[in-house]
């Protein structure tokens, strides 16, 4: 969250209770989150709930309420809760730890180093430049490559985060270049981070944590390229669409706008010409590409793939683009971050908490007309992430739960995972409620703040549950994934 507290910093807000809450955030969540766990704790026990599955209720909330409020770094907070799971015998370290001896966790790791290796050589900012070069002509034009180059870069980097900072890398110059105002400037540095989101439904790779878990962890079928592609990307390619359409109907462009050429061939020319660990990127990458695309003929999981690709660019003569300094590229508090997210669907499901949670929630049945469905599991999953904030936590705790709540109606637990994982990740009111555009906010970032991104998510309410109920339903049917 600390991108977070340097927007307000930076932005000093009104006198009164806002202004308190500001400066006093962590402290109120961290006597919020206390209350929350104590009170579930040693609260009679309910009907149906085990008490493994009370304490990782009260444990859980604890953690989520934590990140929320950003009371402490999420990975401490993730820590803490990995931990506190195991000493109070909640569930055994080898069940609160699974992921760590699963394929998923070592797709996020290769996707770090991948995520280094293309922005070391180089090869993602040739890729931007070129592209704007050729196919840049104007303001709207800016807006849209967003999305385009998000989707390409997605196929050399699976991880949003750094695709959006090399994108805003590039931005940057052509925003000091043609000397915009502020708030057009705040608007495509919104644009780079908030096309992230759909432009990452695409491909499998388009987020190494969130598309894996939501197909694998939760959808409970083995993971697929080309099986993500055909459930999701055309999905994936509307939403993009759809959320531009959105952007260039709220964000009008400036009245002058005129693209710095010259100044981005300039960049480009002093790259020269292409390296020879660029070269060794692409290679090594496509044969990357090449293992994810036929996984179907040797059922080697992407994350074996991305590892062996990713220690494929260390080794003399053929890689030599990663060095050891690149392990700092690896997020260590997002991969404990990952863990305790999905430990929490994880736990809950081993503790009963899953089941309990769907039972008291939601209704008793689920509706029997699919897109009925849909608009439960929509505006459930919704309203939940804008409590909770958490992509990763409410996918944790929603997804098992629908999942649950759709046990018998006929509807694939691979259609409910994707409708949360839709719903949660594509919309968003604040900066927190999504940390692929937390990131972006503030001054080092996208040069945004909490109201543009209001600004946007007020539309993104209809949008997503156009996306869910007007698209992927159809969609679904169309290809025989719901009968």
């Amino acid at each position: 969250m600390s991108s977070q507290a340097s927007a307000i910093a930076q932005h000093p807000q009104p006198a009164g209770l806002s202004h308190w809450f500001g400066r006093n955030r962590s402290k109120v969540g961290l006597f919020v989150g206390l209350i929350i766990c104590l009170s579930i704790w040693f609260m009679p026990n309910p009907a149906g709930l085990p008490i493994q599955g009370q304490h990782c209720l009260a444990l859980s909330l604890l953690a989520v309420t934590w990140w929320a409020f950003g009371v402490i770094h999420p990975g401490y907070t993730s820590l803490l809760l990995l931990v506190s799971w195991v000493l109070t015998n909640t569930a055994q370290p080898a069940v609160v730890f699974r992921l760590w001896t699963s394929p998923m966790m070592y797709l996020v790791i290769g996707g770090y180093l991948l995520a280094a290796a293309v922005e070391g050589s180089g090869l993602g900012r040739r890729i931007a430049y070129m592209f704007i070069l050729k196919y840049v002509t104007g303001y709207r034009s800016i807006i849209a490559s967003c999305y385009i180059l998000g989707f390409l870069l997605s196929i050399l980097i699976p991880h949003p985060w750094p695709r959006s900072f090399m994108i805003m890398a590039v931005m940057a110059i052509v925003i000091r270049s043609a000397k915009l105002e502020p708030k057009f400037a705040a608007q495509i540095g919104l644009t780079v981070f908030a096309a992230s989101c759909p432009s990452s439904m695409i491909l499998l790779t388009g987020d190494s944590t969130l598309n894996v878990v939501a197909m694998g962890q939760f959808g409970g079928v083995p993971i697929s390229y080309l099986g993500w592609l055909w459930y999701m990307g055309v999905p994936g390619v509307l939403a993009c669409v759809l959320l531009f359409l959105i952007q260039i109907w709220f964000f009008p462009a400036p009245a002058q706008f005129e693209i710095p050429k010259d100044e981005v061939r300039s960049l480009l020319e002093k790259l020269g010409k292409t390296s020879s660990n660029e070269k060794k990127v692409i290679g090594w990458i496509a044969l990357a590409v090449v293992f994810w695309v036929t996984d179907f003929i040797h059922h080697v999981h992407p994350g074996w793939i991305a590892a062996a690709a990713a220690l494929g660019m260390t080794l003399p003569f053929l890689g030599g683009v990663l060095k050891p300094g690149d392990w700092n590229k690896v997020n260590l508090g997002s991969l404990f971050f990952l863990t305790a997210a999905l430990g929490i669907g994880t736990v809950g499901d081993v503790t009963g908490m899953n089941k309990w949670v769907a039972a008291v929630v939601l209704p008793s049945h689920a509706p029997a007309n699919i897109f009925v469905f849909a608009l439960v599991v929509t505006a459930f999953a919704v309203i939940i992430h804008m409590v909770l904030g958490s992509v990763l936590a409410v996918m944790g705790i929603v997804t098992p739960a629908i999942i649950a709540f759709s046990a018998g109606s006929g509807v694939s637990p691979l259609v409910a995972s994707l409708l949360v994982y839709t719903a949660v990740n594509q919309h968003y009111l604040l900066p927190f409620h999504n940390m692929a555009i937390l990131v972006g906010e503030g001054e080092q970032g996208g040069g945004y703040g909490s109201s543009e991104v209001l600004k946007l998510g007020l539309p993104l309410t209809i949008f997503v549950f156009i996306l869910t109920i007007g698209i992927e339903i159809p969609w679904w049917k169309l290809i025989g994934l719901i009968p």
